[in-house]
């Protein structure tokens, strides 16, 4: 259903004196990400960009240093994805850590309350009497929200990371790298990466203090808490620019040596993968959606609770419970994904019809699991996708994800302005947002959300472009570059993994686990056969026994079985080569 070309990327300077002491292959990779210097390859926590930069931290400080120091009633507002999910307990954890023993947490449940310090979260945290409210990964467009906690008189700090509206909240402080005026580097930090800076700063104003002597309390390492900030921020799907890869790496480290929370430790064992083995895309594909599973289905409470278990069997059982939450999870979503190729498929949509940006709806639709349907079937069409499932009193709430040239929320911020009548509410990043519309405004939705994306993208724009590092030679094939790539992560977003592409010969294909090809492709010049997978591959095409020549697009990796290791093609792309 989508056009696919593949480019190379450019290589700038490879012969470069910074990567004389890394293989060629990898300085090739490093010289294509845009790599410059040695300080760019650095990963050690003095490299961080200091917290002094960010706007908003010494209002931040002085409100939670007072908190602290009289223990008063705090209570965390978090988020209910992943990010929101390890903001929460990061949250929490460092608090404790500095001596605050009055503390709780709020998670609104998507369902009954929707995103944000809402007014009406609000008033559930006032049953509890808080002092002060701590957002984590939210606020910045909680307008209302911290007006009411004014209003019942309790004091609002915000940490958040998205993209300011045009009124800001009222708030004692605001902590964040994207709201105007802010000078920290790092726009792309998460929201678990700003709450974690926050208590950076805190520690050195408590120390400033004598706090911890005079509470016969060591000083706590922080640093104890980046396996949860790496979490995340892979989940959160930020730009890996020096700083985040910095964080994300700390954090893979102390998982990998087994300092890393219980409740983390427990989904990385039920997700199948080794801890001493852990790379970013292990949170990102396997730990990440379990978390984010209560979040979508029940209460992200569940999640936020394994997290923060210290003890590691209760952890387990709750890892347990998100892994089940997870199962049902793609059921719902496969069967909604289904309804909607169905649909398409119905509208005789073919690659040169179908709508620019693409609206679905279905009243069955499950509110938790239209953000995966949206990017499940954006992936599929190379399209903006908006996917929408009932609300109450007659809207219907929308997750939308997009593809590179079109900034969603901004697409978004275009409608609503032009035609205040279609949107009810709506917030996001450049790749996802979130919308509630009138149930009956859908039809007119479709055609302007098509329109304005019209004006944005060209048909160019709708062919996917897959980025390869061009072709690697068969002495390159080996468990060596294999590792050597493995470590030199983290990889991520705006720091992809390396990706390779070639032209083999097919000797053997077949289907694994239901939806996955297993097959083992041949060199062309060397004749050096090497096993490939591809998951959720199209069973439309694959198995052909008459396909004997493709060109695969593959990340380099290594398999272990058995206690052996050998090389293996992570498949991202096949397409069938005529033999001349």
């Amino acid at each position: 259903m989508k056009h696919v070309t593949i480019h190379r990327r450019a290589v700038p300077n490879e012969h470069s004196p910074i990567f004389k002491e890394v293989p060629s292959a990898l300085a090739r990779i490093y010289a294509a990400r845009g790599i410059q210097s040695k300080q760019q390859l650095g990963r050690n926590l003095k490299e961080l960009l200091p917290d002094t930069q960010m706007k908003g931290m010494d209002a931040a400080v002085s409100r939670l240093l007072q908190a602290v120091k009289a223990n008063e009633s705090i209570m965390i507002v978090g988020d209910f994805d992943c990010d929101g999910a390890t903001s929460t307990a990061v949250a929490v954890l460092g608090l404790r850590m500095m001596g605050a023993t009055n503390i709780d947490y709020l998670v609104p449940n998507r369902f009954e309350y929707g995103y944000g310090l809402s007014p009406e979260i609000v008033d559930v945290a006032f049953t509890q009497s808080p002092q002060l409210l701590v957002t984590v990964d939210n606020g910045i467009s909680s307008v209302e929200g911290v007006a009411r906690a004014n209003q019942l008189g309790m004091d609002v700090v915000v940490t958040d990371h998205h993209l300011a509206g045009h009124v800001i909240p009222q708030a004692v402080a605001i902590v964040n790298p994207n709201q105007p005026g802010c000078s920290f580097e790092a726009k792309s930090t998460c929201g678990v990466g700003v709450i974690f800076y926050v208590l950076i700063a805190l520690r050195r104003a408590l120390q400033a203090e004598s706090w911890f002597e005079g509470s016969g309390m060591p000083a706590p390492n922080l640093a104890s808490l980046l396996d949860l900030v790496a979490l995340g921020t892979v989940a959160d799907v930020v730009a890996l620019e020096h700083n985040n890869r910095t964080l994300v790496y700390q954090g893979l480290q102390r998982i990998r040596a087994g300092y890393a929370r219980p409740g983390l430790l427990a989904l990385i064992e039920i997700a199948g993968r080794r801890k001493e083995r852990l790379v970013a895309s292990d949170l990102g594909f396997a730990v990440a959606p379990r978390l984010n599973a209560a979040g979508r289905l029940e209460d992200m409470s569940i999640g936020i609770e394994c997290l923060l278990a210290d003890d590691p069997e209760y952890a387990r059982e709750l890892a347990q419970t998100l892994d089940q939450l997870n199962l049902d999870r793609r059921a719902i979503e496969q069967d909604m994904q289904q309804q909607a190729l169905s649909w398409l498929d119905e509208m005789h949509f073919d690659i040169d019809t179908l709508p620019y940006g693409v609206c679905l709806y279905d009243e069955g639709w499950h509110q938790g699991v239209v953000g995966i349907l949206a990017s499940r079937i954006k992936d599929r069409t190379h399209r903006p996708v908006i996917a929408f499932a009932p609300g109450e009193n007659g809207e219907i709430k929308g997750s939308a994800r997009s593809i590179p040239g079109l900034h969603i929320r901004d697409a978004l911020d275009q409608i609503a302005s032009r035609f205040p009548e279609l949107i009810s509410k709506f917030g996001g990043h450049a790749m996802a947002a979130g919308l509630t519309i009138a149930a009956t405004g859908l039809e007119r939705f479709r055609e302007v959300f098509d329109e304005v994306v019209r004006e944005q993208l060209s048909k160019e724009d709708l062919e996917q472009r897959l980025e390869t590092d061009g072709v690697l030679q068969a002495t390159d094939m080996t468990l060596a570059l294999a590792e050597n790539i493995r470590e030199a992560g983290p990889w991520g977003h705006q720091f992809p993994e390396p990706l390779f592409d070639g032209v083999f010969r097919v000797l053997q294909q077949r289907i694994v686990g239901q939806r996955h090809l297993k097959i083992v492709l041949m060199e062309r010049d060397s004749g050096l056969a090497l096993d490939g997978i591809q998951f959720n591959t199209d069973l439309a095409v694959w198995p052909d026994e008459n396909i004997n020549s493709v060109r695969a697009v593959y990340k380099l990796d290594v398999n272990e079985f058995r206690g052996q290791q050998s090389v293996q093609l992570m498949i991202e792309y096949l397409e069938p080569v005529v033999e001349k």
